[in-house]
């Protein structure tokens, strides 16, 4: 993995390379979505999830800033994994009703 070594205070990287908040195994990966899915703003994410720190937040999302190309690029990945799961599973009614009327599961 290209990944810089990890300098940014709560952030730590886990032997698989999972980047988490440091005592907490929240990943940072969560946050950055929240962000970017939602455009939640740190106080709401913190609101959606107690347990971390505004401090611990704005240390993800200044990670992220810093590192935006290749976490931007792990998450397309993971995004193309999880589709090709979810093509691979054997259709569900319900799945195949939503489909039928294009609307997305």
């Amino acid at each position: 993995m290209g990944m810089s070594a990890v300098t940014h205070p709560y952030i730590e990287q886990r032997r698989d390379g999972t980047l988490v908040i440091a005592g907490t195994g929240f990943k940072l990966v969560h946050i950055v979505l929240d962000r970017l899915i939602h455009h939640w703003d740190a106080d709401e994410i913190q609101r959606q999830h107690p347990h971390l720190t505004l401090a611990q937040i704005y240390s993800a999302l200044a990670y992220y800033y810093d590192n935006q190309a290749e976490i931007d690029r792990l998450i397309d990945q993971r995004l193309r994994k999880e589709e090709e799961i979810l093509e691979s599973l054997p259709p569900t009614p319900t799945r195949a009703q939503l489909l039928t009327r294009k609307i997305s599961p």
